[in-house]
Protein backbone atom coordinates (compact mmCIF):
# COMPACT_ATOMS: atom_id res chain seq x y z
CA UNK A 1 0.00 0.00 0.00
CA UNK A 2 2.53 2.56 0.83
CA UNK A 3 4.39 1.09 -2.39
CA UNK A 4 1.04 2.74 -4.51
CA UNK A 5 0.82 5.81 -2.08
CA UNK A 6 4.23 6.63 -3.23
CA UNK A 7 3.50 5.84 -6.71
CA UNK A 8 1.05 8.61 -6.67
CA UNK A 9 2.95 11.34 -5.24
CA UNK A 10 5.62 11.05 -7.37
CA UNK A 11 3.01 11.09 -10.39
CA UNK A 12 1.07 13.95 -9.19
CA UNK A 13 4.36 15.75 -8.49
CA UNK A 14 5.45 15.11 -12.09
CA UNK A 15 1.60 15.87 -13.17
CA UNK A 16 1.96 19.51 -11.72
CA UNK A 17 4.74 19.97 -12.97
CA UNK A 18 4.58 19.44 -16.23
CA UNK A 19 1.64 21.80 -15.67
CA UNK A 20 2.89 24.49 -14.78
CA UNK A 21 3.47 27.41 -16.68
CA UNK A 22 7.08 28.23 -18.33
CA UNK A 23 8.54 31.85 -18.28
CA UNK A 24 10.60 32.69 -21.01
CA UNK A 25 13.48 35.47 -20.74
CA UNK A 26 12.83 38.90 -20.92
CA UNK A 27 13.12 39.79 -24.52
CA UNK A 28 16.68 42.24 -25.71
CA UNK A 29 14.09 44.14 -28.33
CA UNK A 30 10.64 44.63 -26.41
CA UNK A 31 9.05 46.86 -28.91
CA UNK A 32 9.94 44.54 -31.57
CA UNK A 33 8.04 41.72 -30.40
CA UNK A 34 4.90 44.68 -30.25
CA UNK A 35 2.16 45.71 -33.14
CA UNK A 36 2.55 44.94 -36.82
CA UNK A 37 5.16 45.80 -39.16
CA UNK A 38 4.63 48.39 -41.40
CA UNK A 39 4.63 45.91 -44.51
CA UNK A 40 1.78 44.25 -43.17
CA UNK A 41 -0.21 47.61 -42.43
CA UNK A 42 0.65 48.34 -46.19
CA UNK A 43 -0.45 45.29 -47.39
CA UNK A 44 -4.41 45.52 -45.68
CA UNK A 45 -4.33 49.49 -46.90
CA UNK A 46 -3.61 48.52 -50.30
CA UNK A 47 -6.50 45.39 -50.05
CA UNK A 48 -8.87 47.88 -48.99
CA UNK A 49 -8.06 50.36 -51.22
CA UNK A 50 -8.86 47.84 -53.91
CA UNK A 51 -12.06 46.67 -52.35
CA UNK A 52 -13.23 50.15 -52.32
CA UNK A 53 -11.97 50.43 -56.21
CA UNK A 54 -13.97 47.69 -56.73
CA UNK A 55 -16.82 48.32 -54.89
CA UNK A 56 -17.90 51.73 -54.92
CA UNK A 57 -18.72 52.52 -58.64
CA UNK A 58 -21.09 49.34 -58.20
CA UNK A 59 -22.76 51.39 -55.48
CA UNK A 60 -22.90 54.77 -57.34
CA UNK A 61 -24.31 53.12 -60.31
CA UNK A 62 -27.26 51.51 -57.71
CA UNK A 63 -27.87 54.50 -56.82
CA UNK A 64 -27.55 56.30 -60.17
CA UNK A 65 -29.76 54.02 -61.00
CA UNK A 66 -32.22 54.28 -58.42
CA UNK A 67 -32.96 58.24 -58.41
CA UNK A 68 -33.75 57.39 -62.53
CA UNK A 69 -36.24 55.20 -61.19
CA UNK A 70 -37.71 57.46 -58.57
CA UNK A 71 -37.93 60.55 -60.56
CA UNK A 72 -40.06 58.01 -63.45
CA UNK A 73 -42.52 57.44 -60.61
CA UNK A 74 -42.51 60.84 -59.60
CA UNK A 75 -43.15 62.22 -63.18
CA UNK A 76 -46.31 59.72 -63.40
CA UNK A 77 -47.78 60.88 -59.52
CA UNK A 78 -47.10 64.34 -60.96
CA UNK A 79 -49.33 63.89 -63.47
CA UNK A 80 -52.19 61.86 -62.04
CA UNK A 81 -52.03 65.47 -59.67
CA UNK A 82 -52.18 67.62 -62.98
CA UNK A 83 -55.15 65.46 -64.00
CA UNK A 84 -56.52 66.18 -60.53
CA UNK A 85 -56.03 69.89 -61.85
CA UNK A 86 -58.04 69.39 -64.65
CA UNK A 87 -60.82 67.74 -63.52
CA UNK A 88 -61.23 70.76 -60.75
CA UNK A 89 -60.24 73.70 -63.08
CA UNK A 90 -61.03 72.50 -67.13
CA UNK A 91 -57.50 72.53 -68.05
CA UNK A 92 -53.78 72.13 -67.30
CA UNK A 93 -51.60 74.50 -66.24
CA UNK A 94 -49.87 77.03 -68.35
CA UNK A 95 -46.39 76.89 -69.23
CA UNK A 96 -46.31 80.26 -67.49
CA UNK A 97 -47.97 78.89 -64.29
CA UNK A 98 -46.05 75.95 -64.23
CA UNK A 99 -46.36 73.58 -61.01
CA UNK A 100 -46.33 76.46 -58.88
CA UNK A 101 -50.38 76.04 -59.56
CA UNK A 102 -50.21 73.07 -57.87
CA UNK A 103 -49.26 74.67 -54.51
CA UNK A 104 -50.59 78.63 -55.05
CA UNK A 105 -53.61 79.56 -56.93
CA UNK A 106 -53.14 81.05 -60.23
CA UNK A 107 -55.00 84.67 -60.81
CA UNK A 108 -57.13 83.04 -63.74
CA UNK A 109 -58.60 79.94 -62.67
CA UNK A 110 -62.30 79.44 -60.91
CA UNK A 111 -63.10 76.03 -59.05
CA UNK A 112 -59.54 75.92 -57.64
CA UNK A 113 -59.42 73.13 -55.03
CA UNK A 114 -55.99 73.18 -54.03
CA UNK A 115 -53.41 72.51 -52.70
CA UNK A 116 -52.79 69.50 -54.75
CA UNK A 117 -49.22 68.97 -53.20
CA UNK A 118 -48.75 68.36 -49.16
CA UNK A 119 -45.19 69.95 -48.80
CA UNK A 120 -46.89 73.78 -49.97
CA UNK A 121 -43.89 74.08 -52.59
CA UNK A 122 -43.59 72.45 -56.00
CA UNK A 123 -42.17 69.31 -56.59
CA UNK A 124 -38.51 68.95 -57.02
CA UNK A 125 -36.84 65.35 -58.91
CA UNK A 126 -34.43 63.25 -57.25
CA UNK A 127 -31.51 65.53 -57.83
CA UNK A 128 -33.40 68.92 -56.38
CA UNK A 129 -33.57 70.64 -59.37
CA UNK A 130 -37.21 71.78 -60.40
CA UNK A 131 -39.42 69.70 -63.21
CA UNK A 132 -39.38 71.10 -66.47
CA UNK A 133 -43.37 71.83 -67.52
CA UNK A 134 -44.44 72.81 -70.61
CA UNK A 135 -48.36 73.44 -72.19
CA UNK A 136 -48.93 72.52 -74.81
CA UNK A 137 -46.84 70.07 -75.46
CA UNK A 138 -44.22 70.15 -77.89
CA UNK A 139 -44.22 66.41 -78.67
CA UNK A 140 -47.79 64.69 -81.01
CA UNK A 141 -49.92 63.10 -78.64
CA UNK A 142 -49.34 64.60 -75.50
CA UNK A 143 -51.49 66.86 -73.79
CA UNK A 144 -48.30 68.54 -71.85
CA UNK A 145 -44.42 67.92 -71.21
CA UNK A 146 -43.29 67.14 -67.78
CA UNK A 147 -39.87 66.11 -67.14
CA UNK A 148 -36.83 65.72 -64.88
CA UNK A 149 -33.34 67.64 -66.42
CA UNK A 150 -31.49 64.52 -64.21
CA UNK A 151 -28.75 64.59 -62.62
CA UNK A 152 -27.05 68.01 -64.67
CA UNK A 153 -30.18 69.93 -64.54
CA UNK A 154 -29.63 71.93 -67.42
CA UNK A 155 -32.12 71.80 -70.07
CA UNK A 156 -30.55 71.42 -72.93
CA UNK A 157 -30.06 68.75 -76.28
CA UNK A 158 -26.90 67.05 -74.29
CA UNK A 159 -28.79 67.42 -71.05
CA UNK A 160 -30.69 62.94 -69.90
CA UNK A 161 -33.73 64.27 -69.51
CA UNK A 162 -36.00 62.19 -68.09
CA UNK A 163 -40.11 62.80 -69.34
CA UNK A 164 -43.80 61.53 -68.81
CA UNK A 165 -44.90 58.79 -71.28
Amino acid sequence: MRHILHQISKSRYFISASCRKRVSAPSPHPLRDAGFTLIELLVVIAILGLLIGLVAPAALRQLGGARTSIARQSIERIGQVLDLYKLDVGSYPSTEDGLQALVTRPADTENWNGPYVKDGRAPLDPWNHPYLYHNPSERAGHDYDLCSAGPTGRNDETAHQICNP
